[in-house]
């Protein structure tokens, strides 16, 4: 079981910059792999950036390439997500969200049902 907890999120001005992180409760957080999501209302949730346990591979919705950039610190337990260039349509309840494959490679992972455990999320709000 693991419990992750974001934090970070706000309102901002387009073109601002905001920096989100997730810590998650867990002894084994090094084998877990990690993304982001972000549910606007009345919107499907998506997703935004998955990251391998050890880090080495990241991956991005169209959406946000080029503007955002996900991160771990494994010595931390902690996820992040740098945000910039920030726009309108970005507006949303940004959540984490892990899965442990035990060691198997992590791959592409922007499904939402490819993770087992969610955080509550942290809003972000970017006005015009």
């Amino acid at each position: 079981q693991v419990q992750l907890e974001e934090s970070g999120g706000g309102s901002v001005q387009a073109g601002g910059s905001l920096r989100l992180s997730c810590v998650a409760s867990t002894y084994t957080y090094s084998r877990y792999c990690m993304g982001w999501f972000r549910q606007a209302p009345g919107k499907e949730r998506e997703g935004v950036a998955s990251i391998s346990a050890g880090g080495g591979r990241t991956d991005y919705a169209d959406s946000v390439k080029g503007r955002f950039t996900i991160s771990r610190d494994n010595a931390k337990n902690t996820l992040y997500l740098q945000m910039n260039s920030l726009k309108p349509e970005d507006t949303a309840m940004y959540y984490c969200a892990a899965e442990d494959l035990l060691g198997f490679p992590c791959g592409e992972r922007l499904q939402r049902f490819q993770y087992t455990y969610w955080g509550q999320g942290t809003q972000v709000t970017v006005s015009s």
